[in-house]
């Protein structure tokens, strides 16, 4: 007789190239095992033979979910390619997989430890199906991404031109080719602004949501767009917390009992594109903003570290980003006053009653 089981999911940890894939499984009376383990290549064809395998090893009859982390963008075109095939699929922020790593018994990570261990998570929790994020989204990471691209290839030609000026005898042809390259770039850049803007443009609820958004300062329109295409409209968020971590802008204590305390760090286990979309807001809003500055020269004397008070406005910003898309209310500059102003009545309203 076939044993049926209540629930069944295959755990993946994400490289650019391989798939570790752990599956497991919960009886009726709710035990729970890894059963199997295998790796695949992440492209369409390891997509193909890790279905093949798993039709082999589940029970056909008892429901079976898919299982990973948000690993950059090496988990996309698995996630669609499973999603297509109408299979339920969730998808885990890291911070998540990794403090659930921690409870387990077996401490050392390896790819085939993290798969067992999301595939694990996948029995012990209640999971959300994922659904393939707006096609706008999609539309402009990519436009944005390529947009940074660009700039830094620019920022290259740049450097060279002047290196190339500056020589004792400079080649006329040489730099005559990189001004040329240059204003290729240039013309790239400004076609990407288009596209950014004409996709905003285009979409009532984007408009608004970077309306909105735009209202923080220090963040323009094209980093709301980015904020908003890199997390897919936060679709994945649910707390400050899973975003600073998503974003790799959690801090990251080292400390060994009561005699080994290490620097604190940022983590940068996040998307990269997204950290790197708030360090000029974060500089534009310590310089004109009196609430970010503050935050800012309370932590440089504190800590006499600027890096460390430039990341603290960085995140400052990107919860604030999500709290204002959440709450679909703009930026109140004396919100914080207010407040203050509210408690101080409501005390006056108390002394007023007891007398």
């Amino acid at each position: 007789m076939t044993t049926k089981f209540i629930k069944q999911t295959v755990g993946i940890d994400i490289s650019q190239k391989e798939l570790d894939v752990s599956l497991g499984n919960m009886d009726a009376e709710a035990s729970t095992r890894i059963c199997a383990y295998k790796t695949f290549q992440n492209s369409e064809k390891g997509f193909t033979a890790l279905l093949l395998w798993i039709k082999k090893q589940v029970d056909v009859e008892s429901p079976i979910r898919f299982v990973m982390e948000a690993t950059g963008v090496y988990h996309e075109a698995l996630a669609y390619f499973l999603s297509n095939k109408n299979y339920s699929v969730s998808i885990v922020m890291p911070n998540k997989i990794t403090n659930f790593f921690r409870t387990l018994e077996g401490k050392t990570v390896t790819d085939k430890s993290m798969s067992a261990a999301i595939a694990q998570f996948g029995l012990e929790k209640k999971l959300e199906d994922w659904t393939p994020p707006k096609k706008v989204f999609r539309e402009l990471r990519q436009i944005t991404r390529e947009r940074d691209q660009l700039i830094c290839e620019r920022t290259m030609l740049k450097n060279q031109l002047h290196a190339e000026e500056t020589e004792a005898y400079p080649s006329a042809h040489t730099v005559k080719r990189i001004k040329v390259r240059i204003k290729l770039m240039n013309s790239q850049l400004k076609e990407t602004l288009d596209e950014i803007n004409g996709h905003i443009r285009n979409d009532e609820d984007i408009a608004e949501s970077i309306k909105l958004i735009t209202t923080i300062p220090g963040i323009g329109i094209l980093s709301g767009a980015i904020i908003l295409a890199e997390t897919n409209g936060f679709e994945l968020i649910r707390s400050k917390k899973q975003l600073t971590s998503y974003a790799g802008l959690d801090v990251k204590e080292k400390e060994s009992g009561t005699s080994v305390k290490g620097k604190s760090r940022i983590s940068k286990r996040g998307n990269r594109h997204l950290r790197k979309a708030m360090y000029m807001p974060a500089l534009a809003a310590i310089r004109h903003s009196e609430r970010y500055q503050a935050i800012y020269v309370r932590i440089v004397s504190r800590t006499g570290i600027k890096m460390k008070a430039g990341v603290a406005v960085q995140r400052k910003l990107l919860e604030m980003a999500y709290t204002i898309f959440k709450n679909k209310t703009p930026f109140d500059p004396i919100y914080l006053q207010k407040k203050e102003e509210v408690v101080e009545d409501n005390e006056e309203i108390m002394v007023v009653e007891l007398v």
